[in-house]
């Protein structure tokens, strides 16, 4: 591990222990449960037992003048732990990883906690940030539900980079407030129109339907075609783009508003064909030649955060985990978050290996998981 960007980043984060109590140094607590986190460890109790075995090799790269630290002292520290400064210091270390920021995808999208409620409680709902460039998750922000997404969103698109990026987000962040944020931070967006845009989603669907079924050639419309065959199955996907958005009574409440998409998936599997669409709308300008290349690939990106949401529960077995209490949840989340960028980052062992394999065999091979820390 680059330990001069680790120290850097993670030494920030205010240790909130009385400095006579402590027996451990918390940025050696963090970078234990980071390491062992990596190396297949979901719980407290595994990441102690993780540290006690590889004590050895983990003294090479921090000092544990006290040893290992307990299980419940794992879980105390991060249970009190400043989710907001942790956050922080994960944001900056990861922004040191991506190299390139321009012209590049965030995608924002949530993903609730289910093993964080206990009946009484709701389950925890956390807004991610991801980026296609590195496929990492940039950084996150908790909020009480999904239907609070909304308030969320804004904080953690303050906390990001944007400059020259494109912003991708769901129907639930399709707002006027959040578009203009992104506007202001000299960003694009490709936004998502479902039913809760009630007369405007209705509107663009009548428009794509007239304009596509009448074939109109006096307006500007850009299109891209994909087909992508495997496991049996063949997906078209069909982008279309147009800026001739004119006819929208409310264009100008929407800053930068400049281009309203579609993209139809058609799947065709085991002899049944389904067909959706999808609609968008976007500060992105609407070619008048070629194809609409930058459009696609905003859509086609954003699916990127599904696959990482879907990682956290397969390889790290997110949905899994019953931490709720105080901060526990929220940064052992985070845990995990680091651990999936170290491991994407990684290009040490065996080519074509899944990640929970890697995952399997850093805690088995000491050769593996150092070349895991010294390649960050």
């Amino acid at each position: 591990m680059n330990l001069k960007d680790f120290r850097e980043s993670f030494e920030k984060v205010e240790d909130f222990r009385e400095s006579h109590k402590v027996k451990h140094n918390l940025l050696e607590i963090i970078f234990v449960a980071i390491v062992a986190t990596v190396a297949n460890s979901n719980t407290w109790l595994e990441i102690e037992a993780f540290g006690e075995i590889k004590e050895n090799l983990l003294k090479r790269y921090v000092k544990l003048e006290n040893g290992i630290p307990s299980h419940d002292t794992f879980q105390r520290v991060f249970e009190h732990l400043d989710p907001k400064a942790f956050n922080r210091a994960f944001m900056d270390w990861t922004n040191k990883l991506c190299d390139n920021t321009e012209g590049r995808i965030i995608a924002l999208d949530g993903k609730t906690l289910r093993g964080s409620t206990d009946g009484n409680k709701k389950a925890i709902h956390i807004v991610n940030a991801w980026v296609d460039e590195n496929n990492f998750i940039l950084g996150q922000i908790k909020t009480d539900s999904k239907s609070n997404e909304i308030t969320a969103i804004p904080e953690l698109l303050d906390l990001l980079f944007l400059e020259n990026s494109i912003v991708t987000i769901d129907a639930m962040g399709t707002q006027k407030d959040i578009a203009e944020k992104i506007i202001k931070r000299k960003a694009d967006y490709v936004l998502a129109l479902k039913g809760n845009q009630g007369l405007f989603h209705k509107e663009v669907i009548e428009y794509m339907d007239y304009a596509l079924g009448n074939k109109i050639d006096t307006i500007n419309i850009s299109k891209k075609r994909t087909v992508e065959k495997g496991h049996g199955r063949i997906e078209i996907r069909e982008y279309i783009q147009t800026d001739d958005i004119d006819w929208f009574h409310e264009k100008d409440k929407w800053n930068g508003l400049k281009s309203i998409g579609m993209v139809r998936r058609t799947v065709e599997k085991n002899g049944k064909t389904t067909i959706e669409n999808c609609y968008y709308i976007s500060s992105l300008e609407s070619p008048l030649e070629g194809e609409c290349d930058l459009f696609a690939k905003a859509v086609r990106n954003h699916w990127g955060i599904e696959s990482c949401h879907w990682m956290l529960d397969v390889v790290f077995k997110e949905d899994q985990s019953t931490v709720r209490k105080n901060n526990g949840a929220e940064n052992l989340s985070m845990l995990r978050k680091i651990a999936m960028n170290i491991l994407k980052n990684d290009t040490s062992g065996p080519k074509k290996i899944s990640k929970n394999m890697k995952r399997f065999r850093a805690s088995m091979d000491d050769g593996l998981l150092e070349e895991i820390i010294n390649n960050i």
